[in-house]
């Protein structure tokens, strides 16, 4: 009689903790859990940029100019004046224009390979976060008056749609914005104000994931998992976007 297979949240647990148990002693740590993180992060930066430089070195130089950028992801558009969607492509050309600059340290409006990660991923370099701070304002600031007032920071996370009573976790995060992040109390967030509140210089993303996995699935609360403990919260682990396992599973080279 064939054997049974083995159900696959039993193969992830098990791969799991064979790929991310740096000490072999069977168990994860919170530790091993947050390096793993990096790493996968890492690695989807990469590959992102990777497959984005293929689409837009248009001459196989080895570098992209704006040019280059700007007619492998507008030339089309800016054909059409008025297109279908209704979308401001020409606006979203100038950000991305500006942005550009910024990447390019050198001022040659060419991009290296570093230049246009930074271009792509602002967000992982200490000199493009004035970029990103200044592109999450102007998102969320609908007035156009440079701050963001209380209702426009609780508008960018929920829109009431008629309901009479806001969620409890809404309430909360008015109390956020009162008491932490309006520091100077002028009823409105400034560009530091934004910068503490979405860049804080003393949060860990990959360490912050890190715990809350091993908080939630961690079932005999010794402070590490076992097999086991991840089988049994295997959706979690695989819905997890930092640990990047749900796509490690569709890779034959992966484990």
């Amino acid at each position: 009689m064939a054997a049974k297979p083995v159900p696959r949240g039993q193969r992830l647990g098990w791969k799991i903790v064979v790929k991310i148990d740096e000490d072999k002693d069977g168990f994860v740590t919170v530790e091993e859990l947050r390096d793993w993180i990096k790493f996968a992060q890492k690695r989807w930066i990469f590959e992102d940029v990777e497959r984005q430089w293929k689409g837009h070195d248009l001459n196989e130089d080895g570098l992209i100019s704006w040019e280059e950028y700007k007619n492998a992801t507008y030339g089309y558009i800016l054909d059409d004046p008025d297109p279908d969607d209704g979308f401001n492509y020409k606006q979203m050309m100038v950000r991305d224009e500006r942005r550009f600059k910024m990447a390019d340290k050198d001022g040659d409006m060419t991009a290296t390979k570093e230049e246009f990660t930074a271009f792509l991923h602002p967000e992982e370099y200490e000199y493009m976060k004035d970029i990103v701070v200044q592109e999450t304002m102007e998102d969320i600031d609908k007035n156009g008056d440079g701050f963001i007032d209380l209702e426009e920071y609780i508008g960018d996370m929920y829109s009431q749609d008629g309901d009479a009573d806001e969620p409890e976790w809404v309430k909360t995060e008015r109390e956020q914005f009162v008491e932490f992040r309006d520091k100077n109390r002028d009823g409105k967030m400034d560009q530091e104000e934004t910068k503490a509140w979405i860049l804080p210089s003393d949060y860990d993303h990959a360490e912050a994931e890190a715990r809350h996995l091993l908080y939630e699935s961690d079932l005999n609360k010794d402070g590490k998992l076992s097999k086991e403990e991840i089988v049994e919260k295997y959706d979690l682990f695989v819905g997890s976007q930092a640990t990047d396992f749900g796509e490690a599973l569709v890779r034959h080279d992966e484990f």
